[in-house]
């Protein structure tokens, strides 16, 4: 079961950077052209929102199954160890953590422009830590 899990959490893993990216920059666009937030834009934006937060679930499920997981806590000289057990979660769960943020300024902006601004920069910011802390030698090599 750990074995789907992981595929499951790798493969959507593009899909969560993808759609929080197409958010990011839908965001920028709209807050530099100064163009009225939408419909359209709201449901970018919690798509991306949705995808992080089913990705955050799916990795707790596979770090409760992994052998990598609370085992591995007091191992910390394992570079390889300590992103997969320890980094990779912390910052990923920050990195959701400021998506989350971003998505609940953006609902008390009035002012279309302050929404593409809470959103961009809170989204951007979670892209960023989480490219930051993805296991890319394990990553690539699924």
């Amino acid at each position: 079961m750990y074995h789907y899990v992981q595929k499951f959490h790798s493969g959507w893993a593009y899909l969560a950077l993808l759609v929080i990216a197409i958010a990011a920059i839908n965001a920028f666009s709209g807050w530099f052209s100064k163009r009225e937030f939408t419909a359209k834009d709201k449901r970018i934006a919690l798509f991306g929102l949705i995808a992080t937060h089913l990705q955050l679930v799916i990795g707790f499920v596979l770090y409760f199954l992994s052998p990598k997981g609370l085992e591995s806590f007091g191992q910390m000289e394992d570079a390889e160890l300590r992103l997969t057990s320890l980094e990779h979660p912390l910052l990923n769960i920050l990195a959701i953590v400021l998506i989350t943020i971003g998505w609940s300024r953006h609902k008390k902006a009035v002012v279309s422009d302050l929404k593409f601004k809470s959103i961009f920069v809170f989204y951007l910011l979670g892209l960023i830590l989480i490219l930051a802390r993805i296991p890319w030698n394990s990553w690539l090599s699924i």
